[in-house]
């Protein structure tokens, strides 16, 4: 079997079960936007005129944005593989010609294609809300949001992997949901090591072109040859994890049963 057509079959996969569970996803959608409301007018409570000015707004709008996009991005394959398990089709998808590990790698790439179209509709249903339009230049965008989110499908790799061997890892969930908020908003200039960490380097750079319309090719070169090496990086470690653990959950007979 080709590899392409692995992609193929679980992006179809991926848009079927979208539209049969359509309720849970605008749901799910609802919800990521009633909670950018809580922060958005208790920001603007607390900071009042203050806070819609000198760019906190955008940069609310803009760590809002990568923070979803970072949950979604970790959560999905640990939560495809729980399931997988539940219903049975953990072995057949492991004994697939293709690959457990290339099987797995299609569905987070499907995955991200559709997080990114539901970010654009959250991002642009909350410029429409708070009469913010950042600069939305997509040459500069797609690459950088590659590089921001990468580390996190390293560390959807890692939780896939424990979801392998210990089935339940949902409230791991919520201790990571807090360090991505801390990455996201803790201030380089203060605590200039966490640009070696996942997502702080990559929102900075996003700001750049999101609040200050900066380019790609403007960008310090030493920036970006740091986000791409943090991004690699946590790939292959999450990666590397992954596949330590598939042979921990093989050798102990997990991948038949619930």
């Amino acid at each position: 079997m080709k590899r392409w057509m692995v992609f193929v079959a679980v992006f179809k996969k991926t848009l079927i079960e979208m539209r049969r569970y359509l309720f849970n996803m605008v749901s799910g959608l609802v919800t990521m936007y009633l909670i950018f409301l809580l922060l958005f007018f208790g920001a603007k409570a607390v900071g009042g005129s203050a806070f819609q000015t000198g760019g906190h707004l955008e940069g609310l709008i803009v760590g809002y944005t990568i923070w979803i996009l970072s949950l979604l991005a970790y959560q999905d394959l640990a939560w495809q593989i729980a399931s997988d398990a539940e219903i049975g089709t953990l072995e057949q998808l492991y004994l697939s010609p293709a690959g457990f590990g290339w099987v797995n790698a299609s569905h987070m790439a499907a995955r991200f294609v559709v997080n990114m179209v539901i970010i654009s509709l959250i991002l642009f249903v909350m410029m429409l809300t708070t009469g913010r339009w950042l600069h939305l230049d997509l040459i500069s965008l797609v690459p950088l949001l590659v590089l921001t989110v990468i580390p996190c499908y390293g560390l959807g790799f890692l939780m896939g992997g424990l979801a392998l061997v210990f089935k339940r890892i949902q409230s791991s969930f919520q201790i990571l949901q807090f360090v991505f908020v801390a990455l996201i908003a803790a201030p380089m200039s203060q605590f200039p090591w966490i640009k070696y960490l996942p997502l702080a380097m990559g929102n900075s750079l996003l700001r750049e072109v999101m609040v200050e319309g900066a380019r790609l090719w403007q960008m310090s070169a030493s920036d970006l040859g740091l986000a791409t090496a943090v991004g690699v990086g946590y790939l292959a470690l999450g990666y590397g994890g992954f596949a330590y653990l598939l042979n921990v959950a093989r050798d102990r007979g997990l991948m038949g049963h619930y």
